[in-house]
């Protein structure tokens, strides 16, 4: 093939990708945006667009979903939520805590659905159960309020234990905060002592890790995190790197991503 035909062909080819790209963008759209990876997301995604067929919609014959994945860095949900905005996107959808939080920050007028592990309200995402007001509604797992049916569970697992560890993330400061209080209030109830770590990185989970060691704590509650939970496999890894007493394999995982 000539070297003009080549170009030419190619031409014609980003011409038809573009062209394709615009008219899949002229159906309404649907703007999703995740806090970790879509490989995370296979199950929920499989039914969320059961969901979009059961109610009319089928993606790309008459509805477009716009997908914007943060990847485990929630410092990238505000960029990637103003994304989904200049799209004029009909709805927008969000799966964790902080890219709900992310959606209600860029816009206040394009509808919001969500999901949370957390209060909705201790969250600062609606106003009232029954009325959550403004443009933003969805769901709650309230897996929060599992904390201390968490701590329960660890010290019958190891009774002689007082002191246990949480690990936090603390890019999602809202999630945070209402995660520290549940366990503060937990650990009170109980009359034991918890330590909270931070890990938001997975570099940060040597030292957490360490620090659990050290503390020679009885136990572990993970927090309710999309962080932690795209870590799941690897964390029990990190416990036996530690050489923590036998004890500490008795962890409570929320395992409900917030």
């Amino acid at each position: 093939m000539r070297r003009r035909d080549f170009i030419a062909l190619g031409s014609a080819v980003a011409a038809w990708s573009i062209e394709a790209h615009a008219q899949q963008l002229a159906l309404p759209v649907v703007g999703f945006l995740g806090s970790d990876s879509p490989e995370l997301y296979t199950n929920r995604l499989r039914a969320f667009r059961r969901g979009l067929k059961d109610a009319g919609y089928i993606e790309s014959e008459n509805v477009a979903i716009e997908y914007r994945w943060a990847n485990g860095d929630n410092n990238r949900l505000p960029a990637l939520a103003a994304e989904l905005v200049s799209l004029r996107a009909a709805v927008l959808v969000s799966s964790t805590t902080p890219a709900a939080l992310a959606l209600k920050a860029a816009t206040a007028s394009i509808p919001i659905v969500f999901f949370t592990a957390g209060d909705p309200i201790a969250l600062g995402l609606v106003g009232s159960l029954n009325r959550p007001g403004a443009n933003i509604t969805g769901t709650t797992a309230l897996t929060l309020e599992a904390g201390k049916k968490s701590l329960q569970l660890l010290q019958e697992t190891v009774p002689s234990a007082t002191e246990f560890a949480a690990l936090i993330n603390p890019t999602s400061p809202n999630l945070a905060e209402a995660q520290t209080k549940d366990l503060q209030a937990a650990a009170r109830a109980l009359n034991l002592q918890i330590y909270f770590l931070n890990a938001s990185t997975e570099r940060e989970f040597q030292t957490a890790f360490a620090k659990i060691a050290e503390l020679r704590a009885g136990g572990l509650v993970i927090s309710s995190d999309s962080f932690f939970f795209a870590h799941q496999r690897s964390l029990p890894l990190w416990l036996s790197k530690t050489r923590c007493p036998r004890s500490l394999a008795s962890v409570s995982f929320l395992r409900q991503a917030a």
